[in-house]
């Protein structure tokens, strides 16, 4: 009987609704599952509850179901158990209703080795991988930046040499090079401060140093330059898409084995920070989060670089031979 229910509310959903294929193929498992399930219960199709179920959702997600997989099981046997009420009157509930699938676990960010950025950001500076010194001390100086600070984007790219307010302009930040630090202005218009590297101010220096003599020599009006850090050839504040451009194709050449974008380098910043110090409350102050929940998914970060540690170190973590 069952079965017979289950093909007759699969053809409706691939003729009457134009289902996919696909989907009527991944709906006819979990249907197959679903039957399987009232079988090792000895409950009735039109007997089950909404107990059950969880106890049958809690168990597949134990042995590893993914919370999408699951979630598109219980929509399955929740589109069945409607149709059972709606259209042949089986049931007066639907014991579906009030089941939610587990949470999907939010991805890691990614972050790059502590080698892998250290050769980033110095290789930044090197004439083989940028010809241009224009663009090779800028970028030196961004690259370093990003990863001494944890900047967002939009942050660095706010950065002016020195505070301005008027009437018509204030700057979103500004470099102190007396106390080597950095005022920004992050999400939900919160100001803070945060240190700088000795090799991200010196970075800097030398940035505009070349900033400076190329104005001069191309004659870059000076009101186009006197307020932003980083500036194109034009004397205009750089774009977020040019440093997203230059940082990818340096990470190509440099030789790392995935795309790196500038959010990189500020998750790189915070998971090698924490690593070193354990502190993670110090780690939300300078990435600026609100909550400290934001912060703790670094924490699972500095784990998978300790279990990655205990793997290649410790000699109880190696695989066995087979005894002969």
């Amino acid at each position: 009987m069952e079965e017979n229910l289950a093909q007759e509310y699969l053809r409706e959903l691939h003729v009457v609704r134009q289902v996919s294929k696909h989907t009527i193929d991944a709906y006819e498992n979990d249907l197959k599952l679903l039957f399987q399930k009232l079988e090792e219960s000895s409950t009735a199709l039109t007997k089950l509850s909404s107990d059950q179920v969880r106890g049958w959702v809690g168990r597949l997600h134990a042995q590893g179901r993914s919370p999408r997989s699951i979630a598109r099981t219980l929509s399955a046997w929740r589109g069945f158990y409607l149709w059972l009420a709606n259209q042949k009157k089986l049931i007066a509930h639907n014991p579906l209703d009030d089941i939610k699938a587990p949470k999907r676990l939010k991805p890691l960010p990614k972050a790059l080795s502590v080698e892998g950025a250290i050769n980033l950001v110095e290789s930044a500076g090197s004439e083989d991988v940028q010809e241009d010194a224009f663009l090779r001390a800028r970028n030196k100086a961004i690259f370093e930046l990003l990863y001494s600070s944890g900047l967002r984007l939009s942050e660095l790219l706010g950065i002016d040499l020195v505070p301005t307010q008027s009437k018509e302009y204030q700057s979103a930040g500004w470099l102190d090079f007396e106390a080597g630090e950095v005022m920004v202005l992050g999400k939900g218009g919160k100001r803070r401060t945060v240190p700088v590297g000795s090799a991200a101010m010196m970075a800097i220096k030398e940035w505009l140093a070349v900033q400076e003599a190329h104005r001069l020599e191309k004659s870059v009006n000076a009101e186009l330059t006197i307020q932003a850090l980083f500036t194109n050839k034009q004397g205009k504040r750089v774009s977020s898409r040019t440093v997203q451009k230059h940082l990818a194709e340096l990470a190509v050449k440099a030789g790392l084995p995935t795309h790196v974008h500038p959010h990189m380098l500020r998750h790189s910043f915070a998971s090698h920070v924490l690593q070193s110090s354990g502190d993670l409350r110090a780690v939300q102050e300078m990435l600026g989060h609100a909550s400290i929940s934001s912060t703790q998914i670094y924490t699972a970060l500095d784990f998978q670089h300790l279990a990655q540690a205990y793997d290649h170190a410790h000699p109880r973590a190696k695989s066995k031979k087979t005894d002969s």
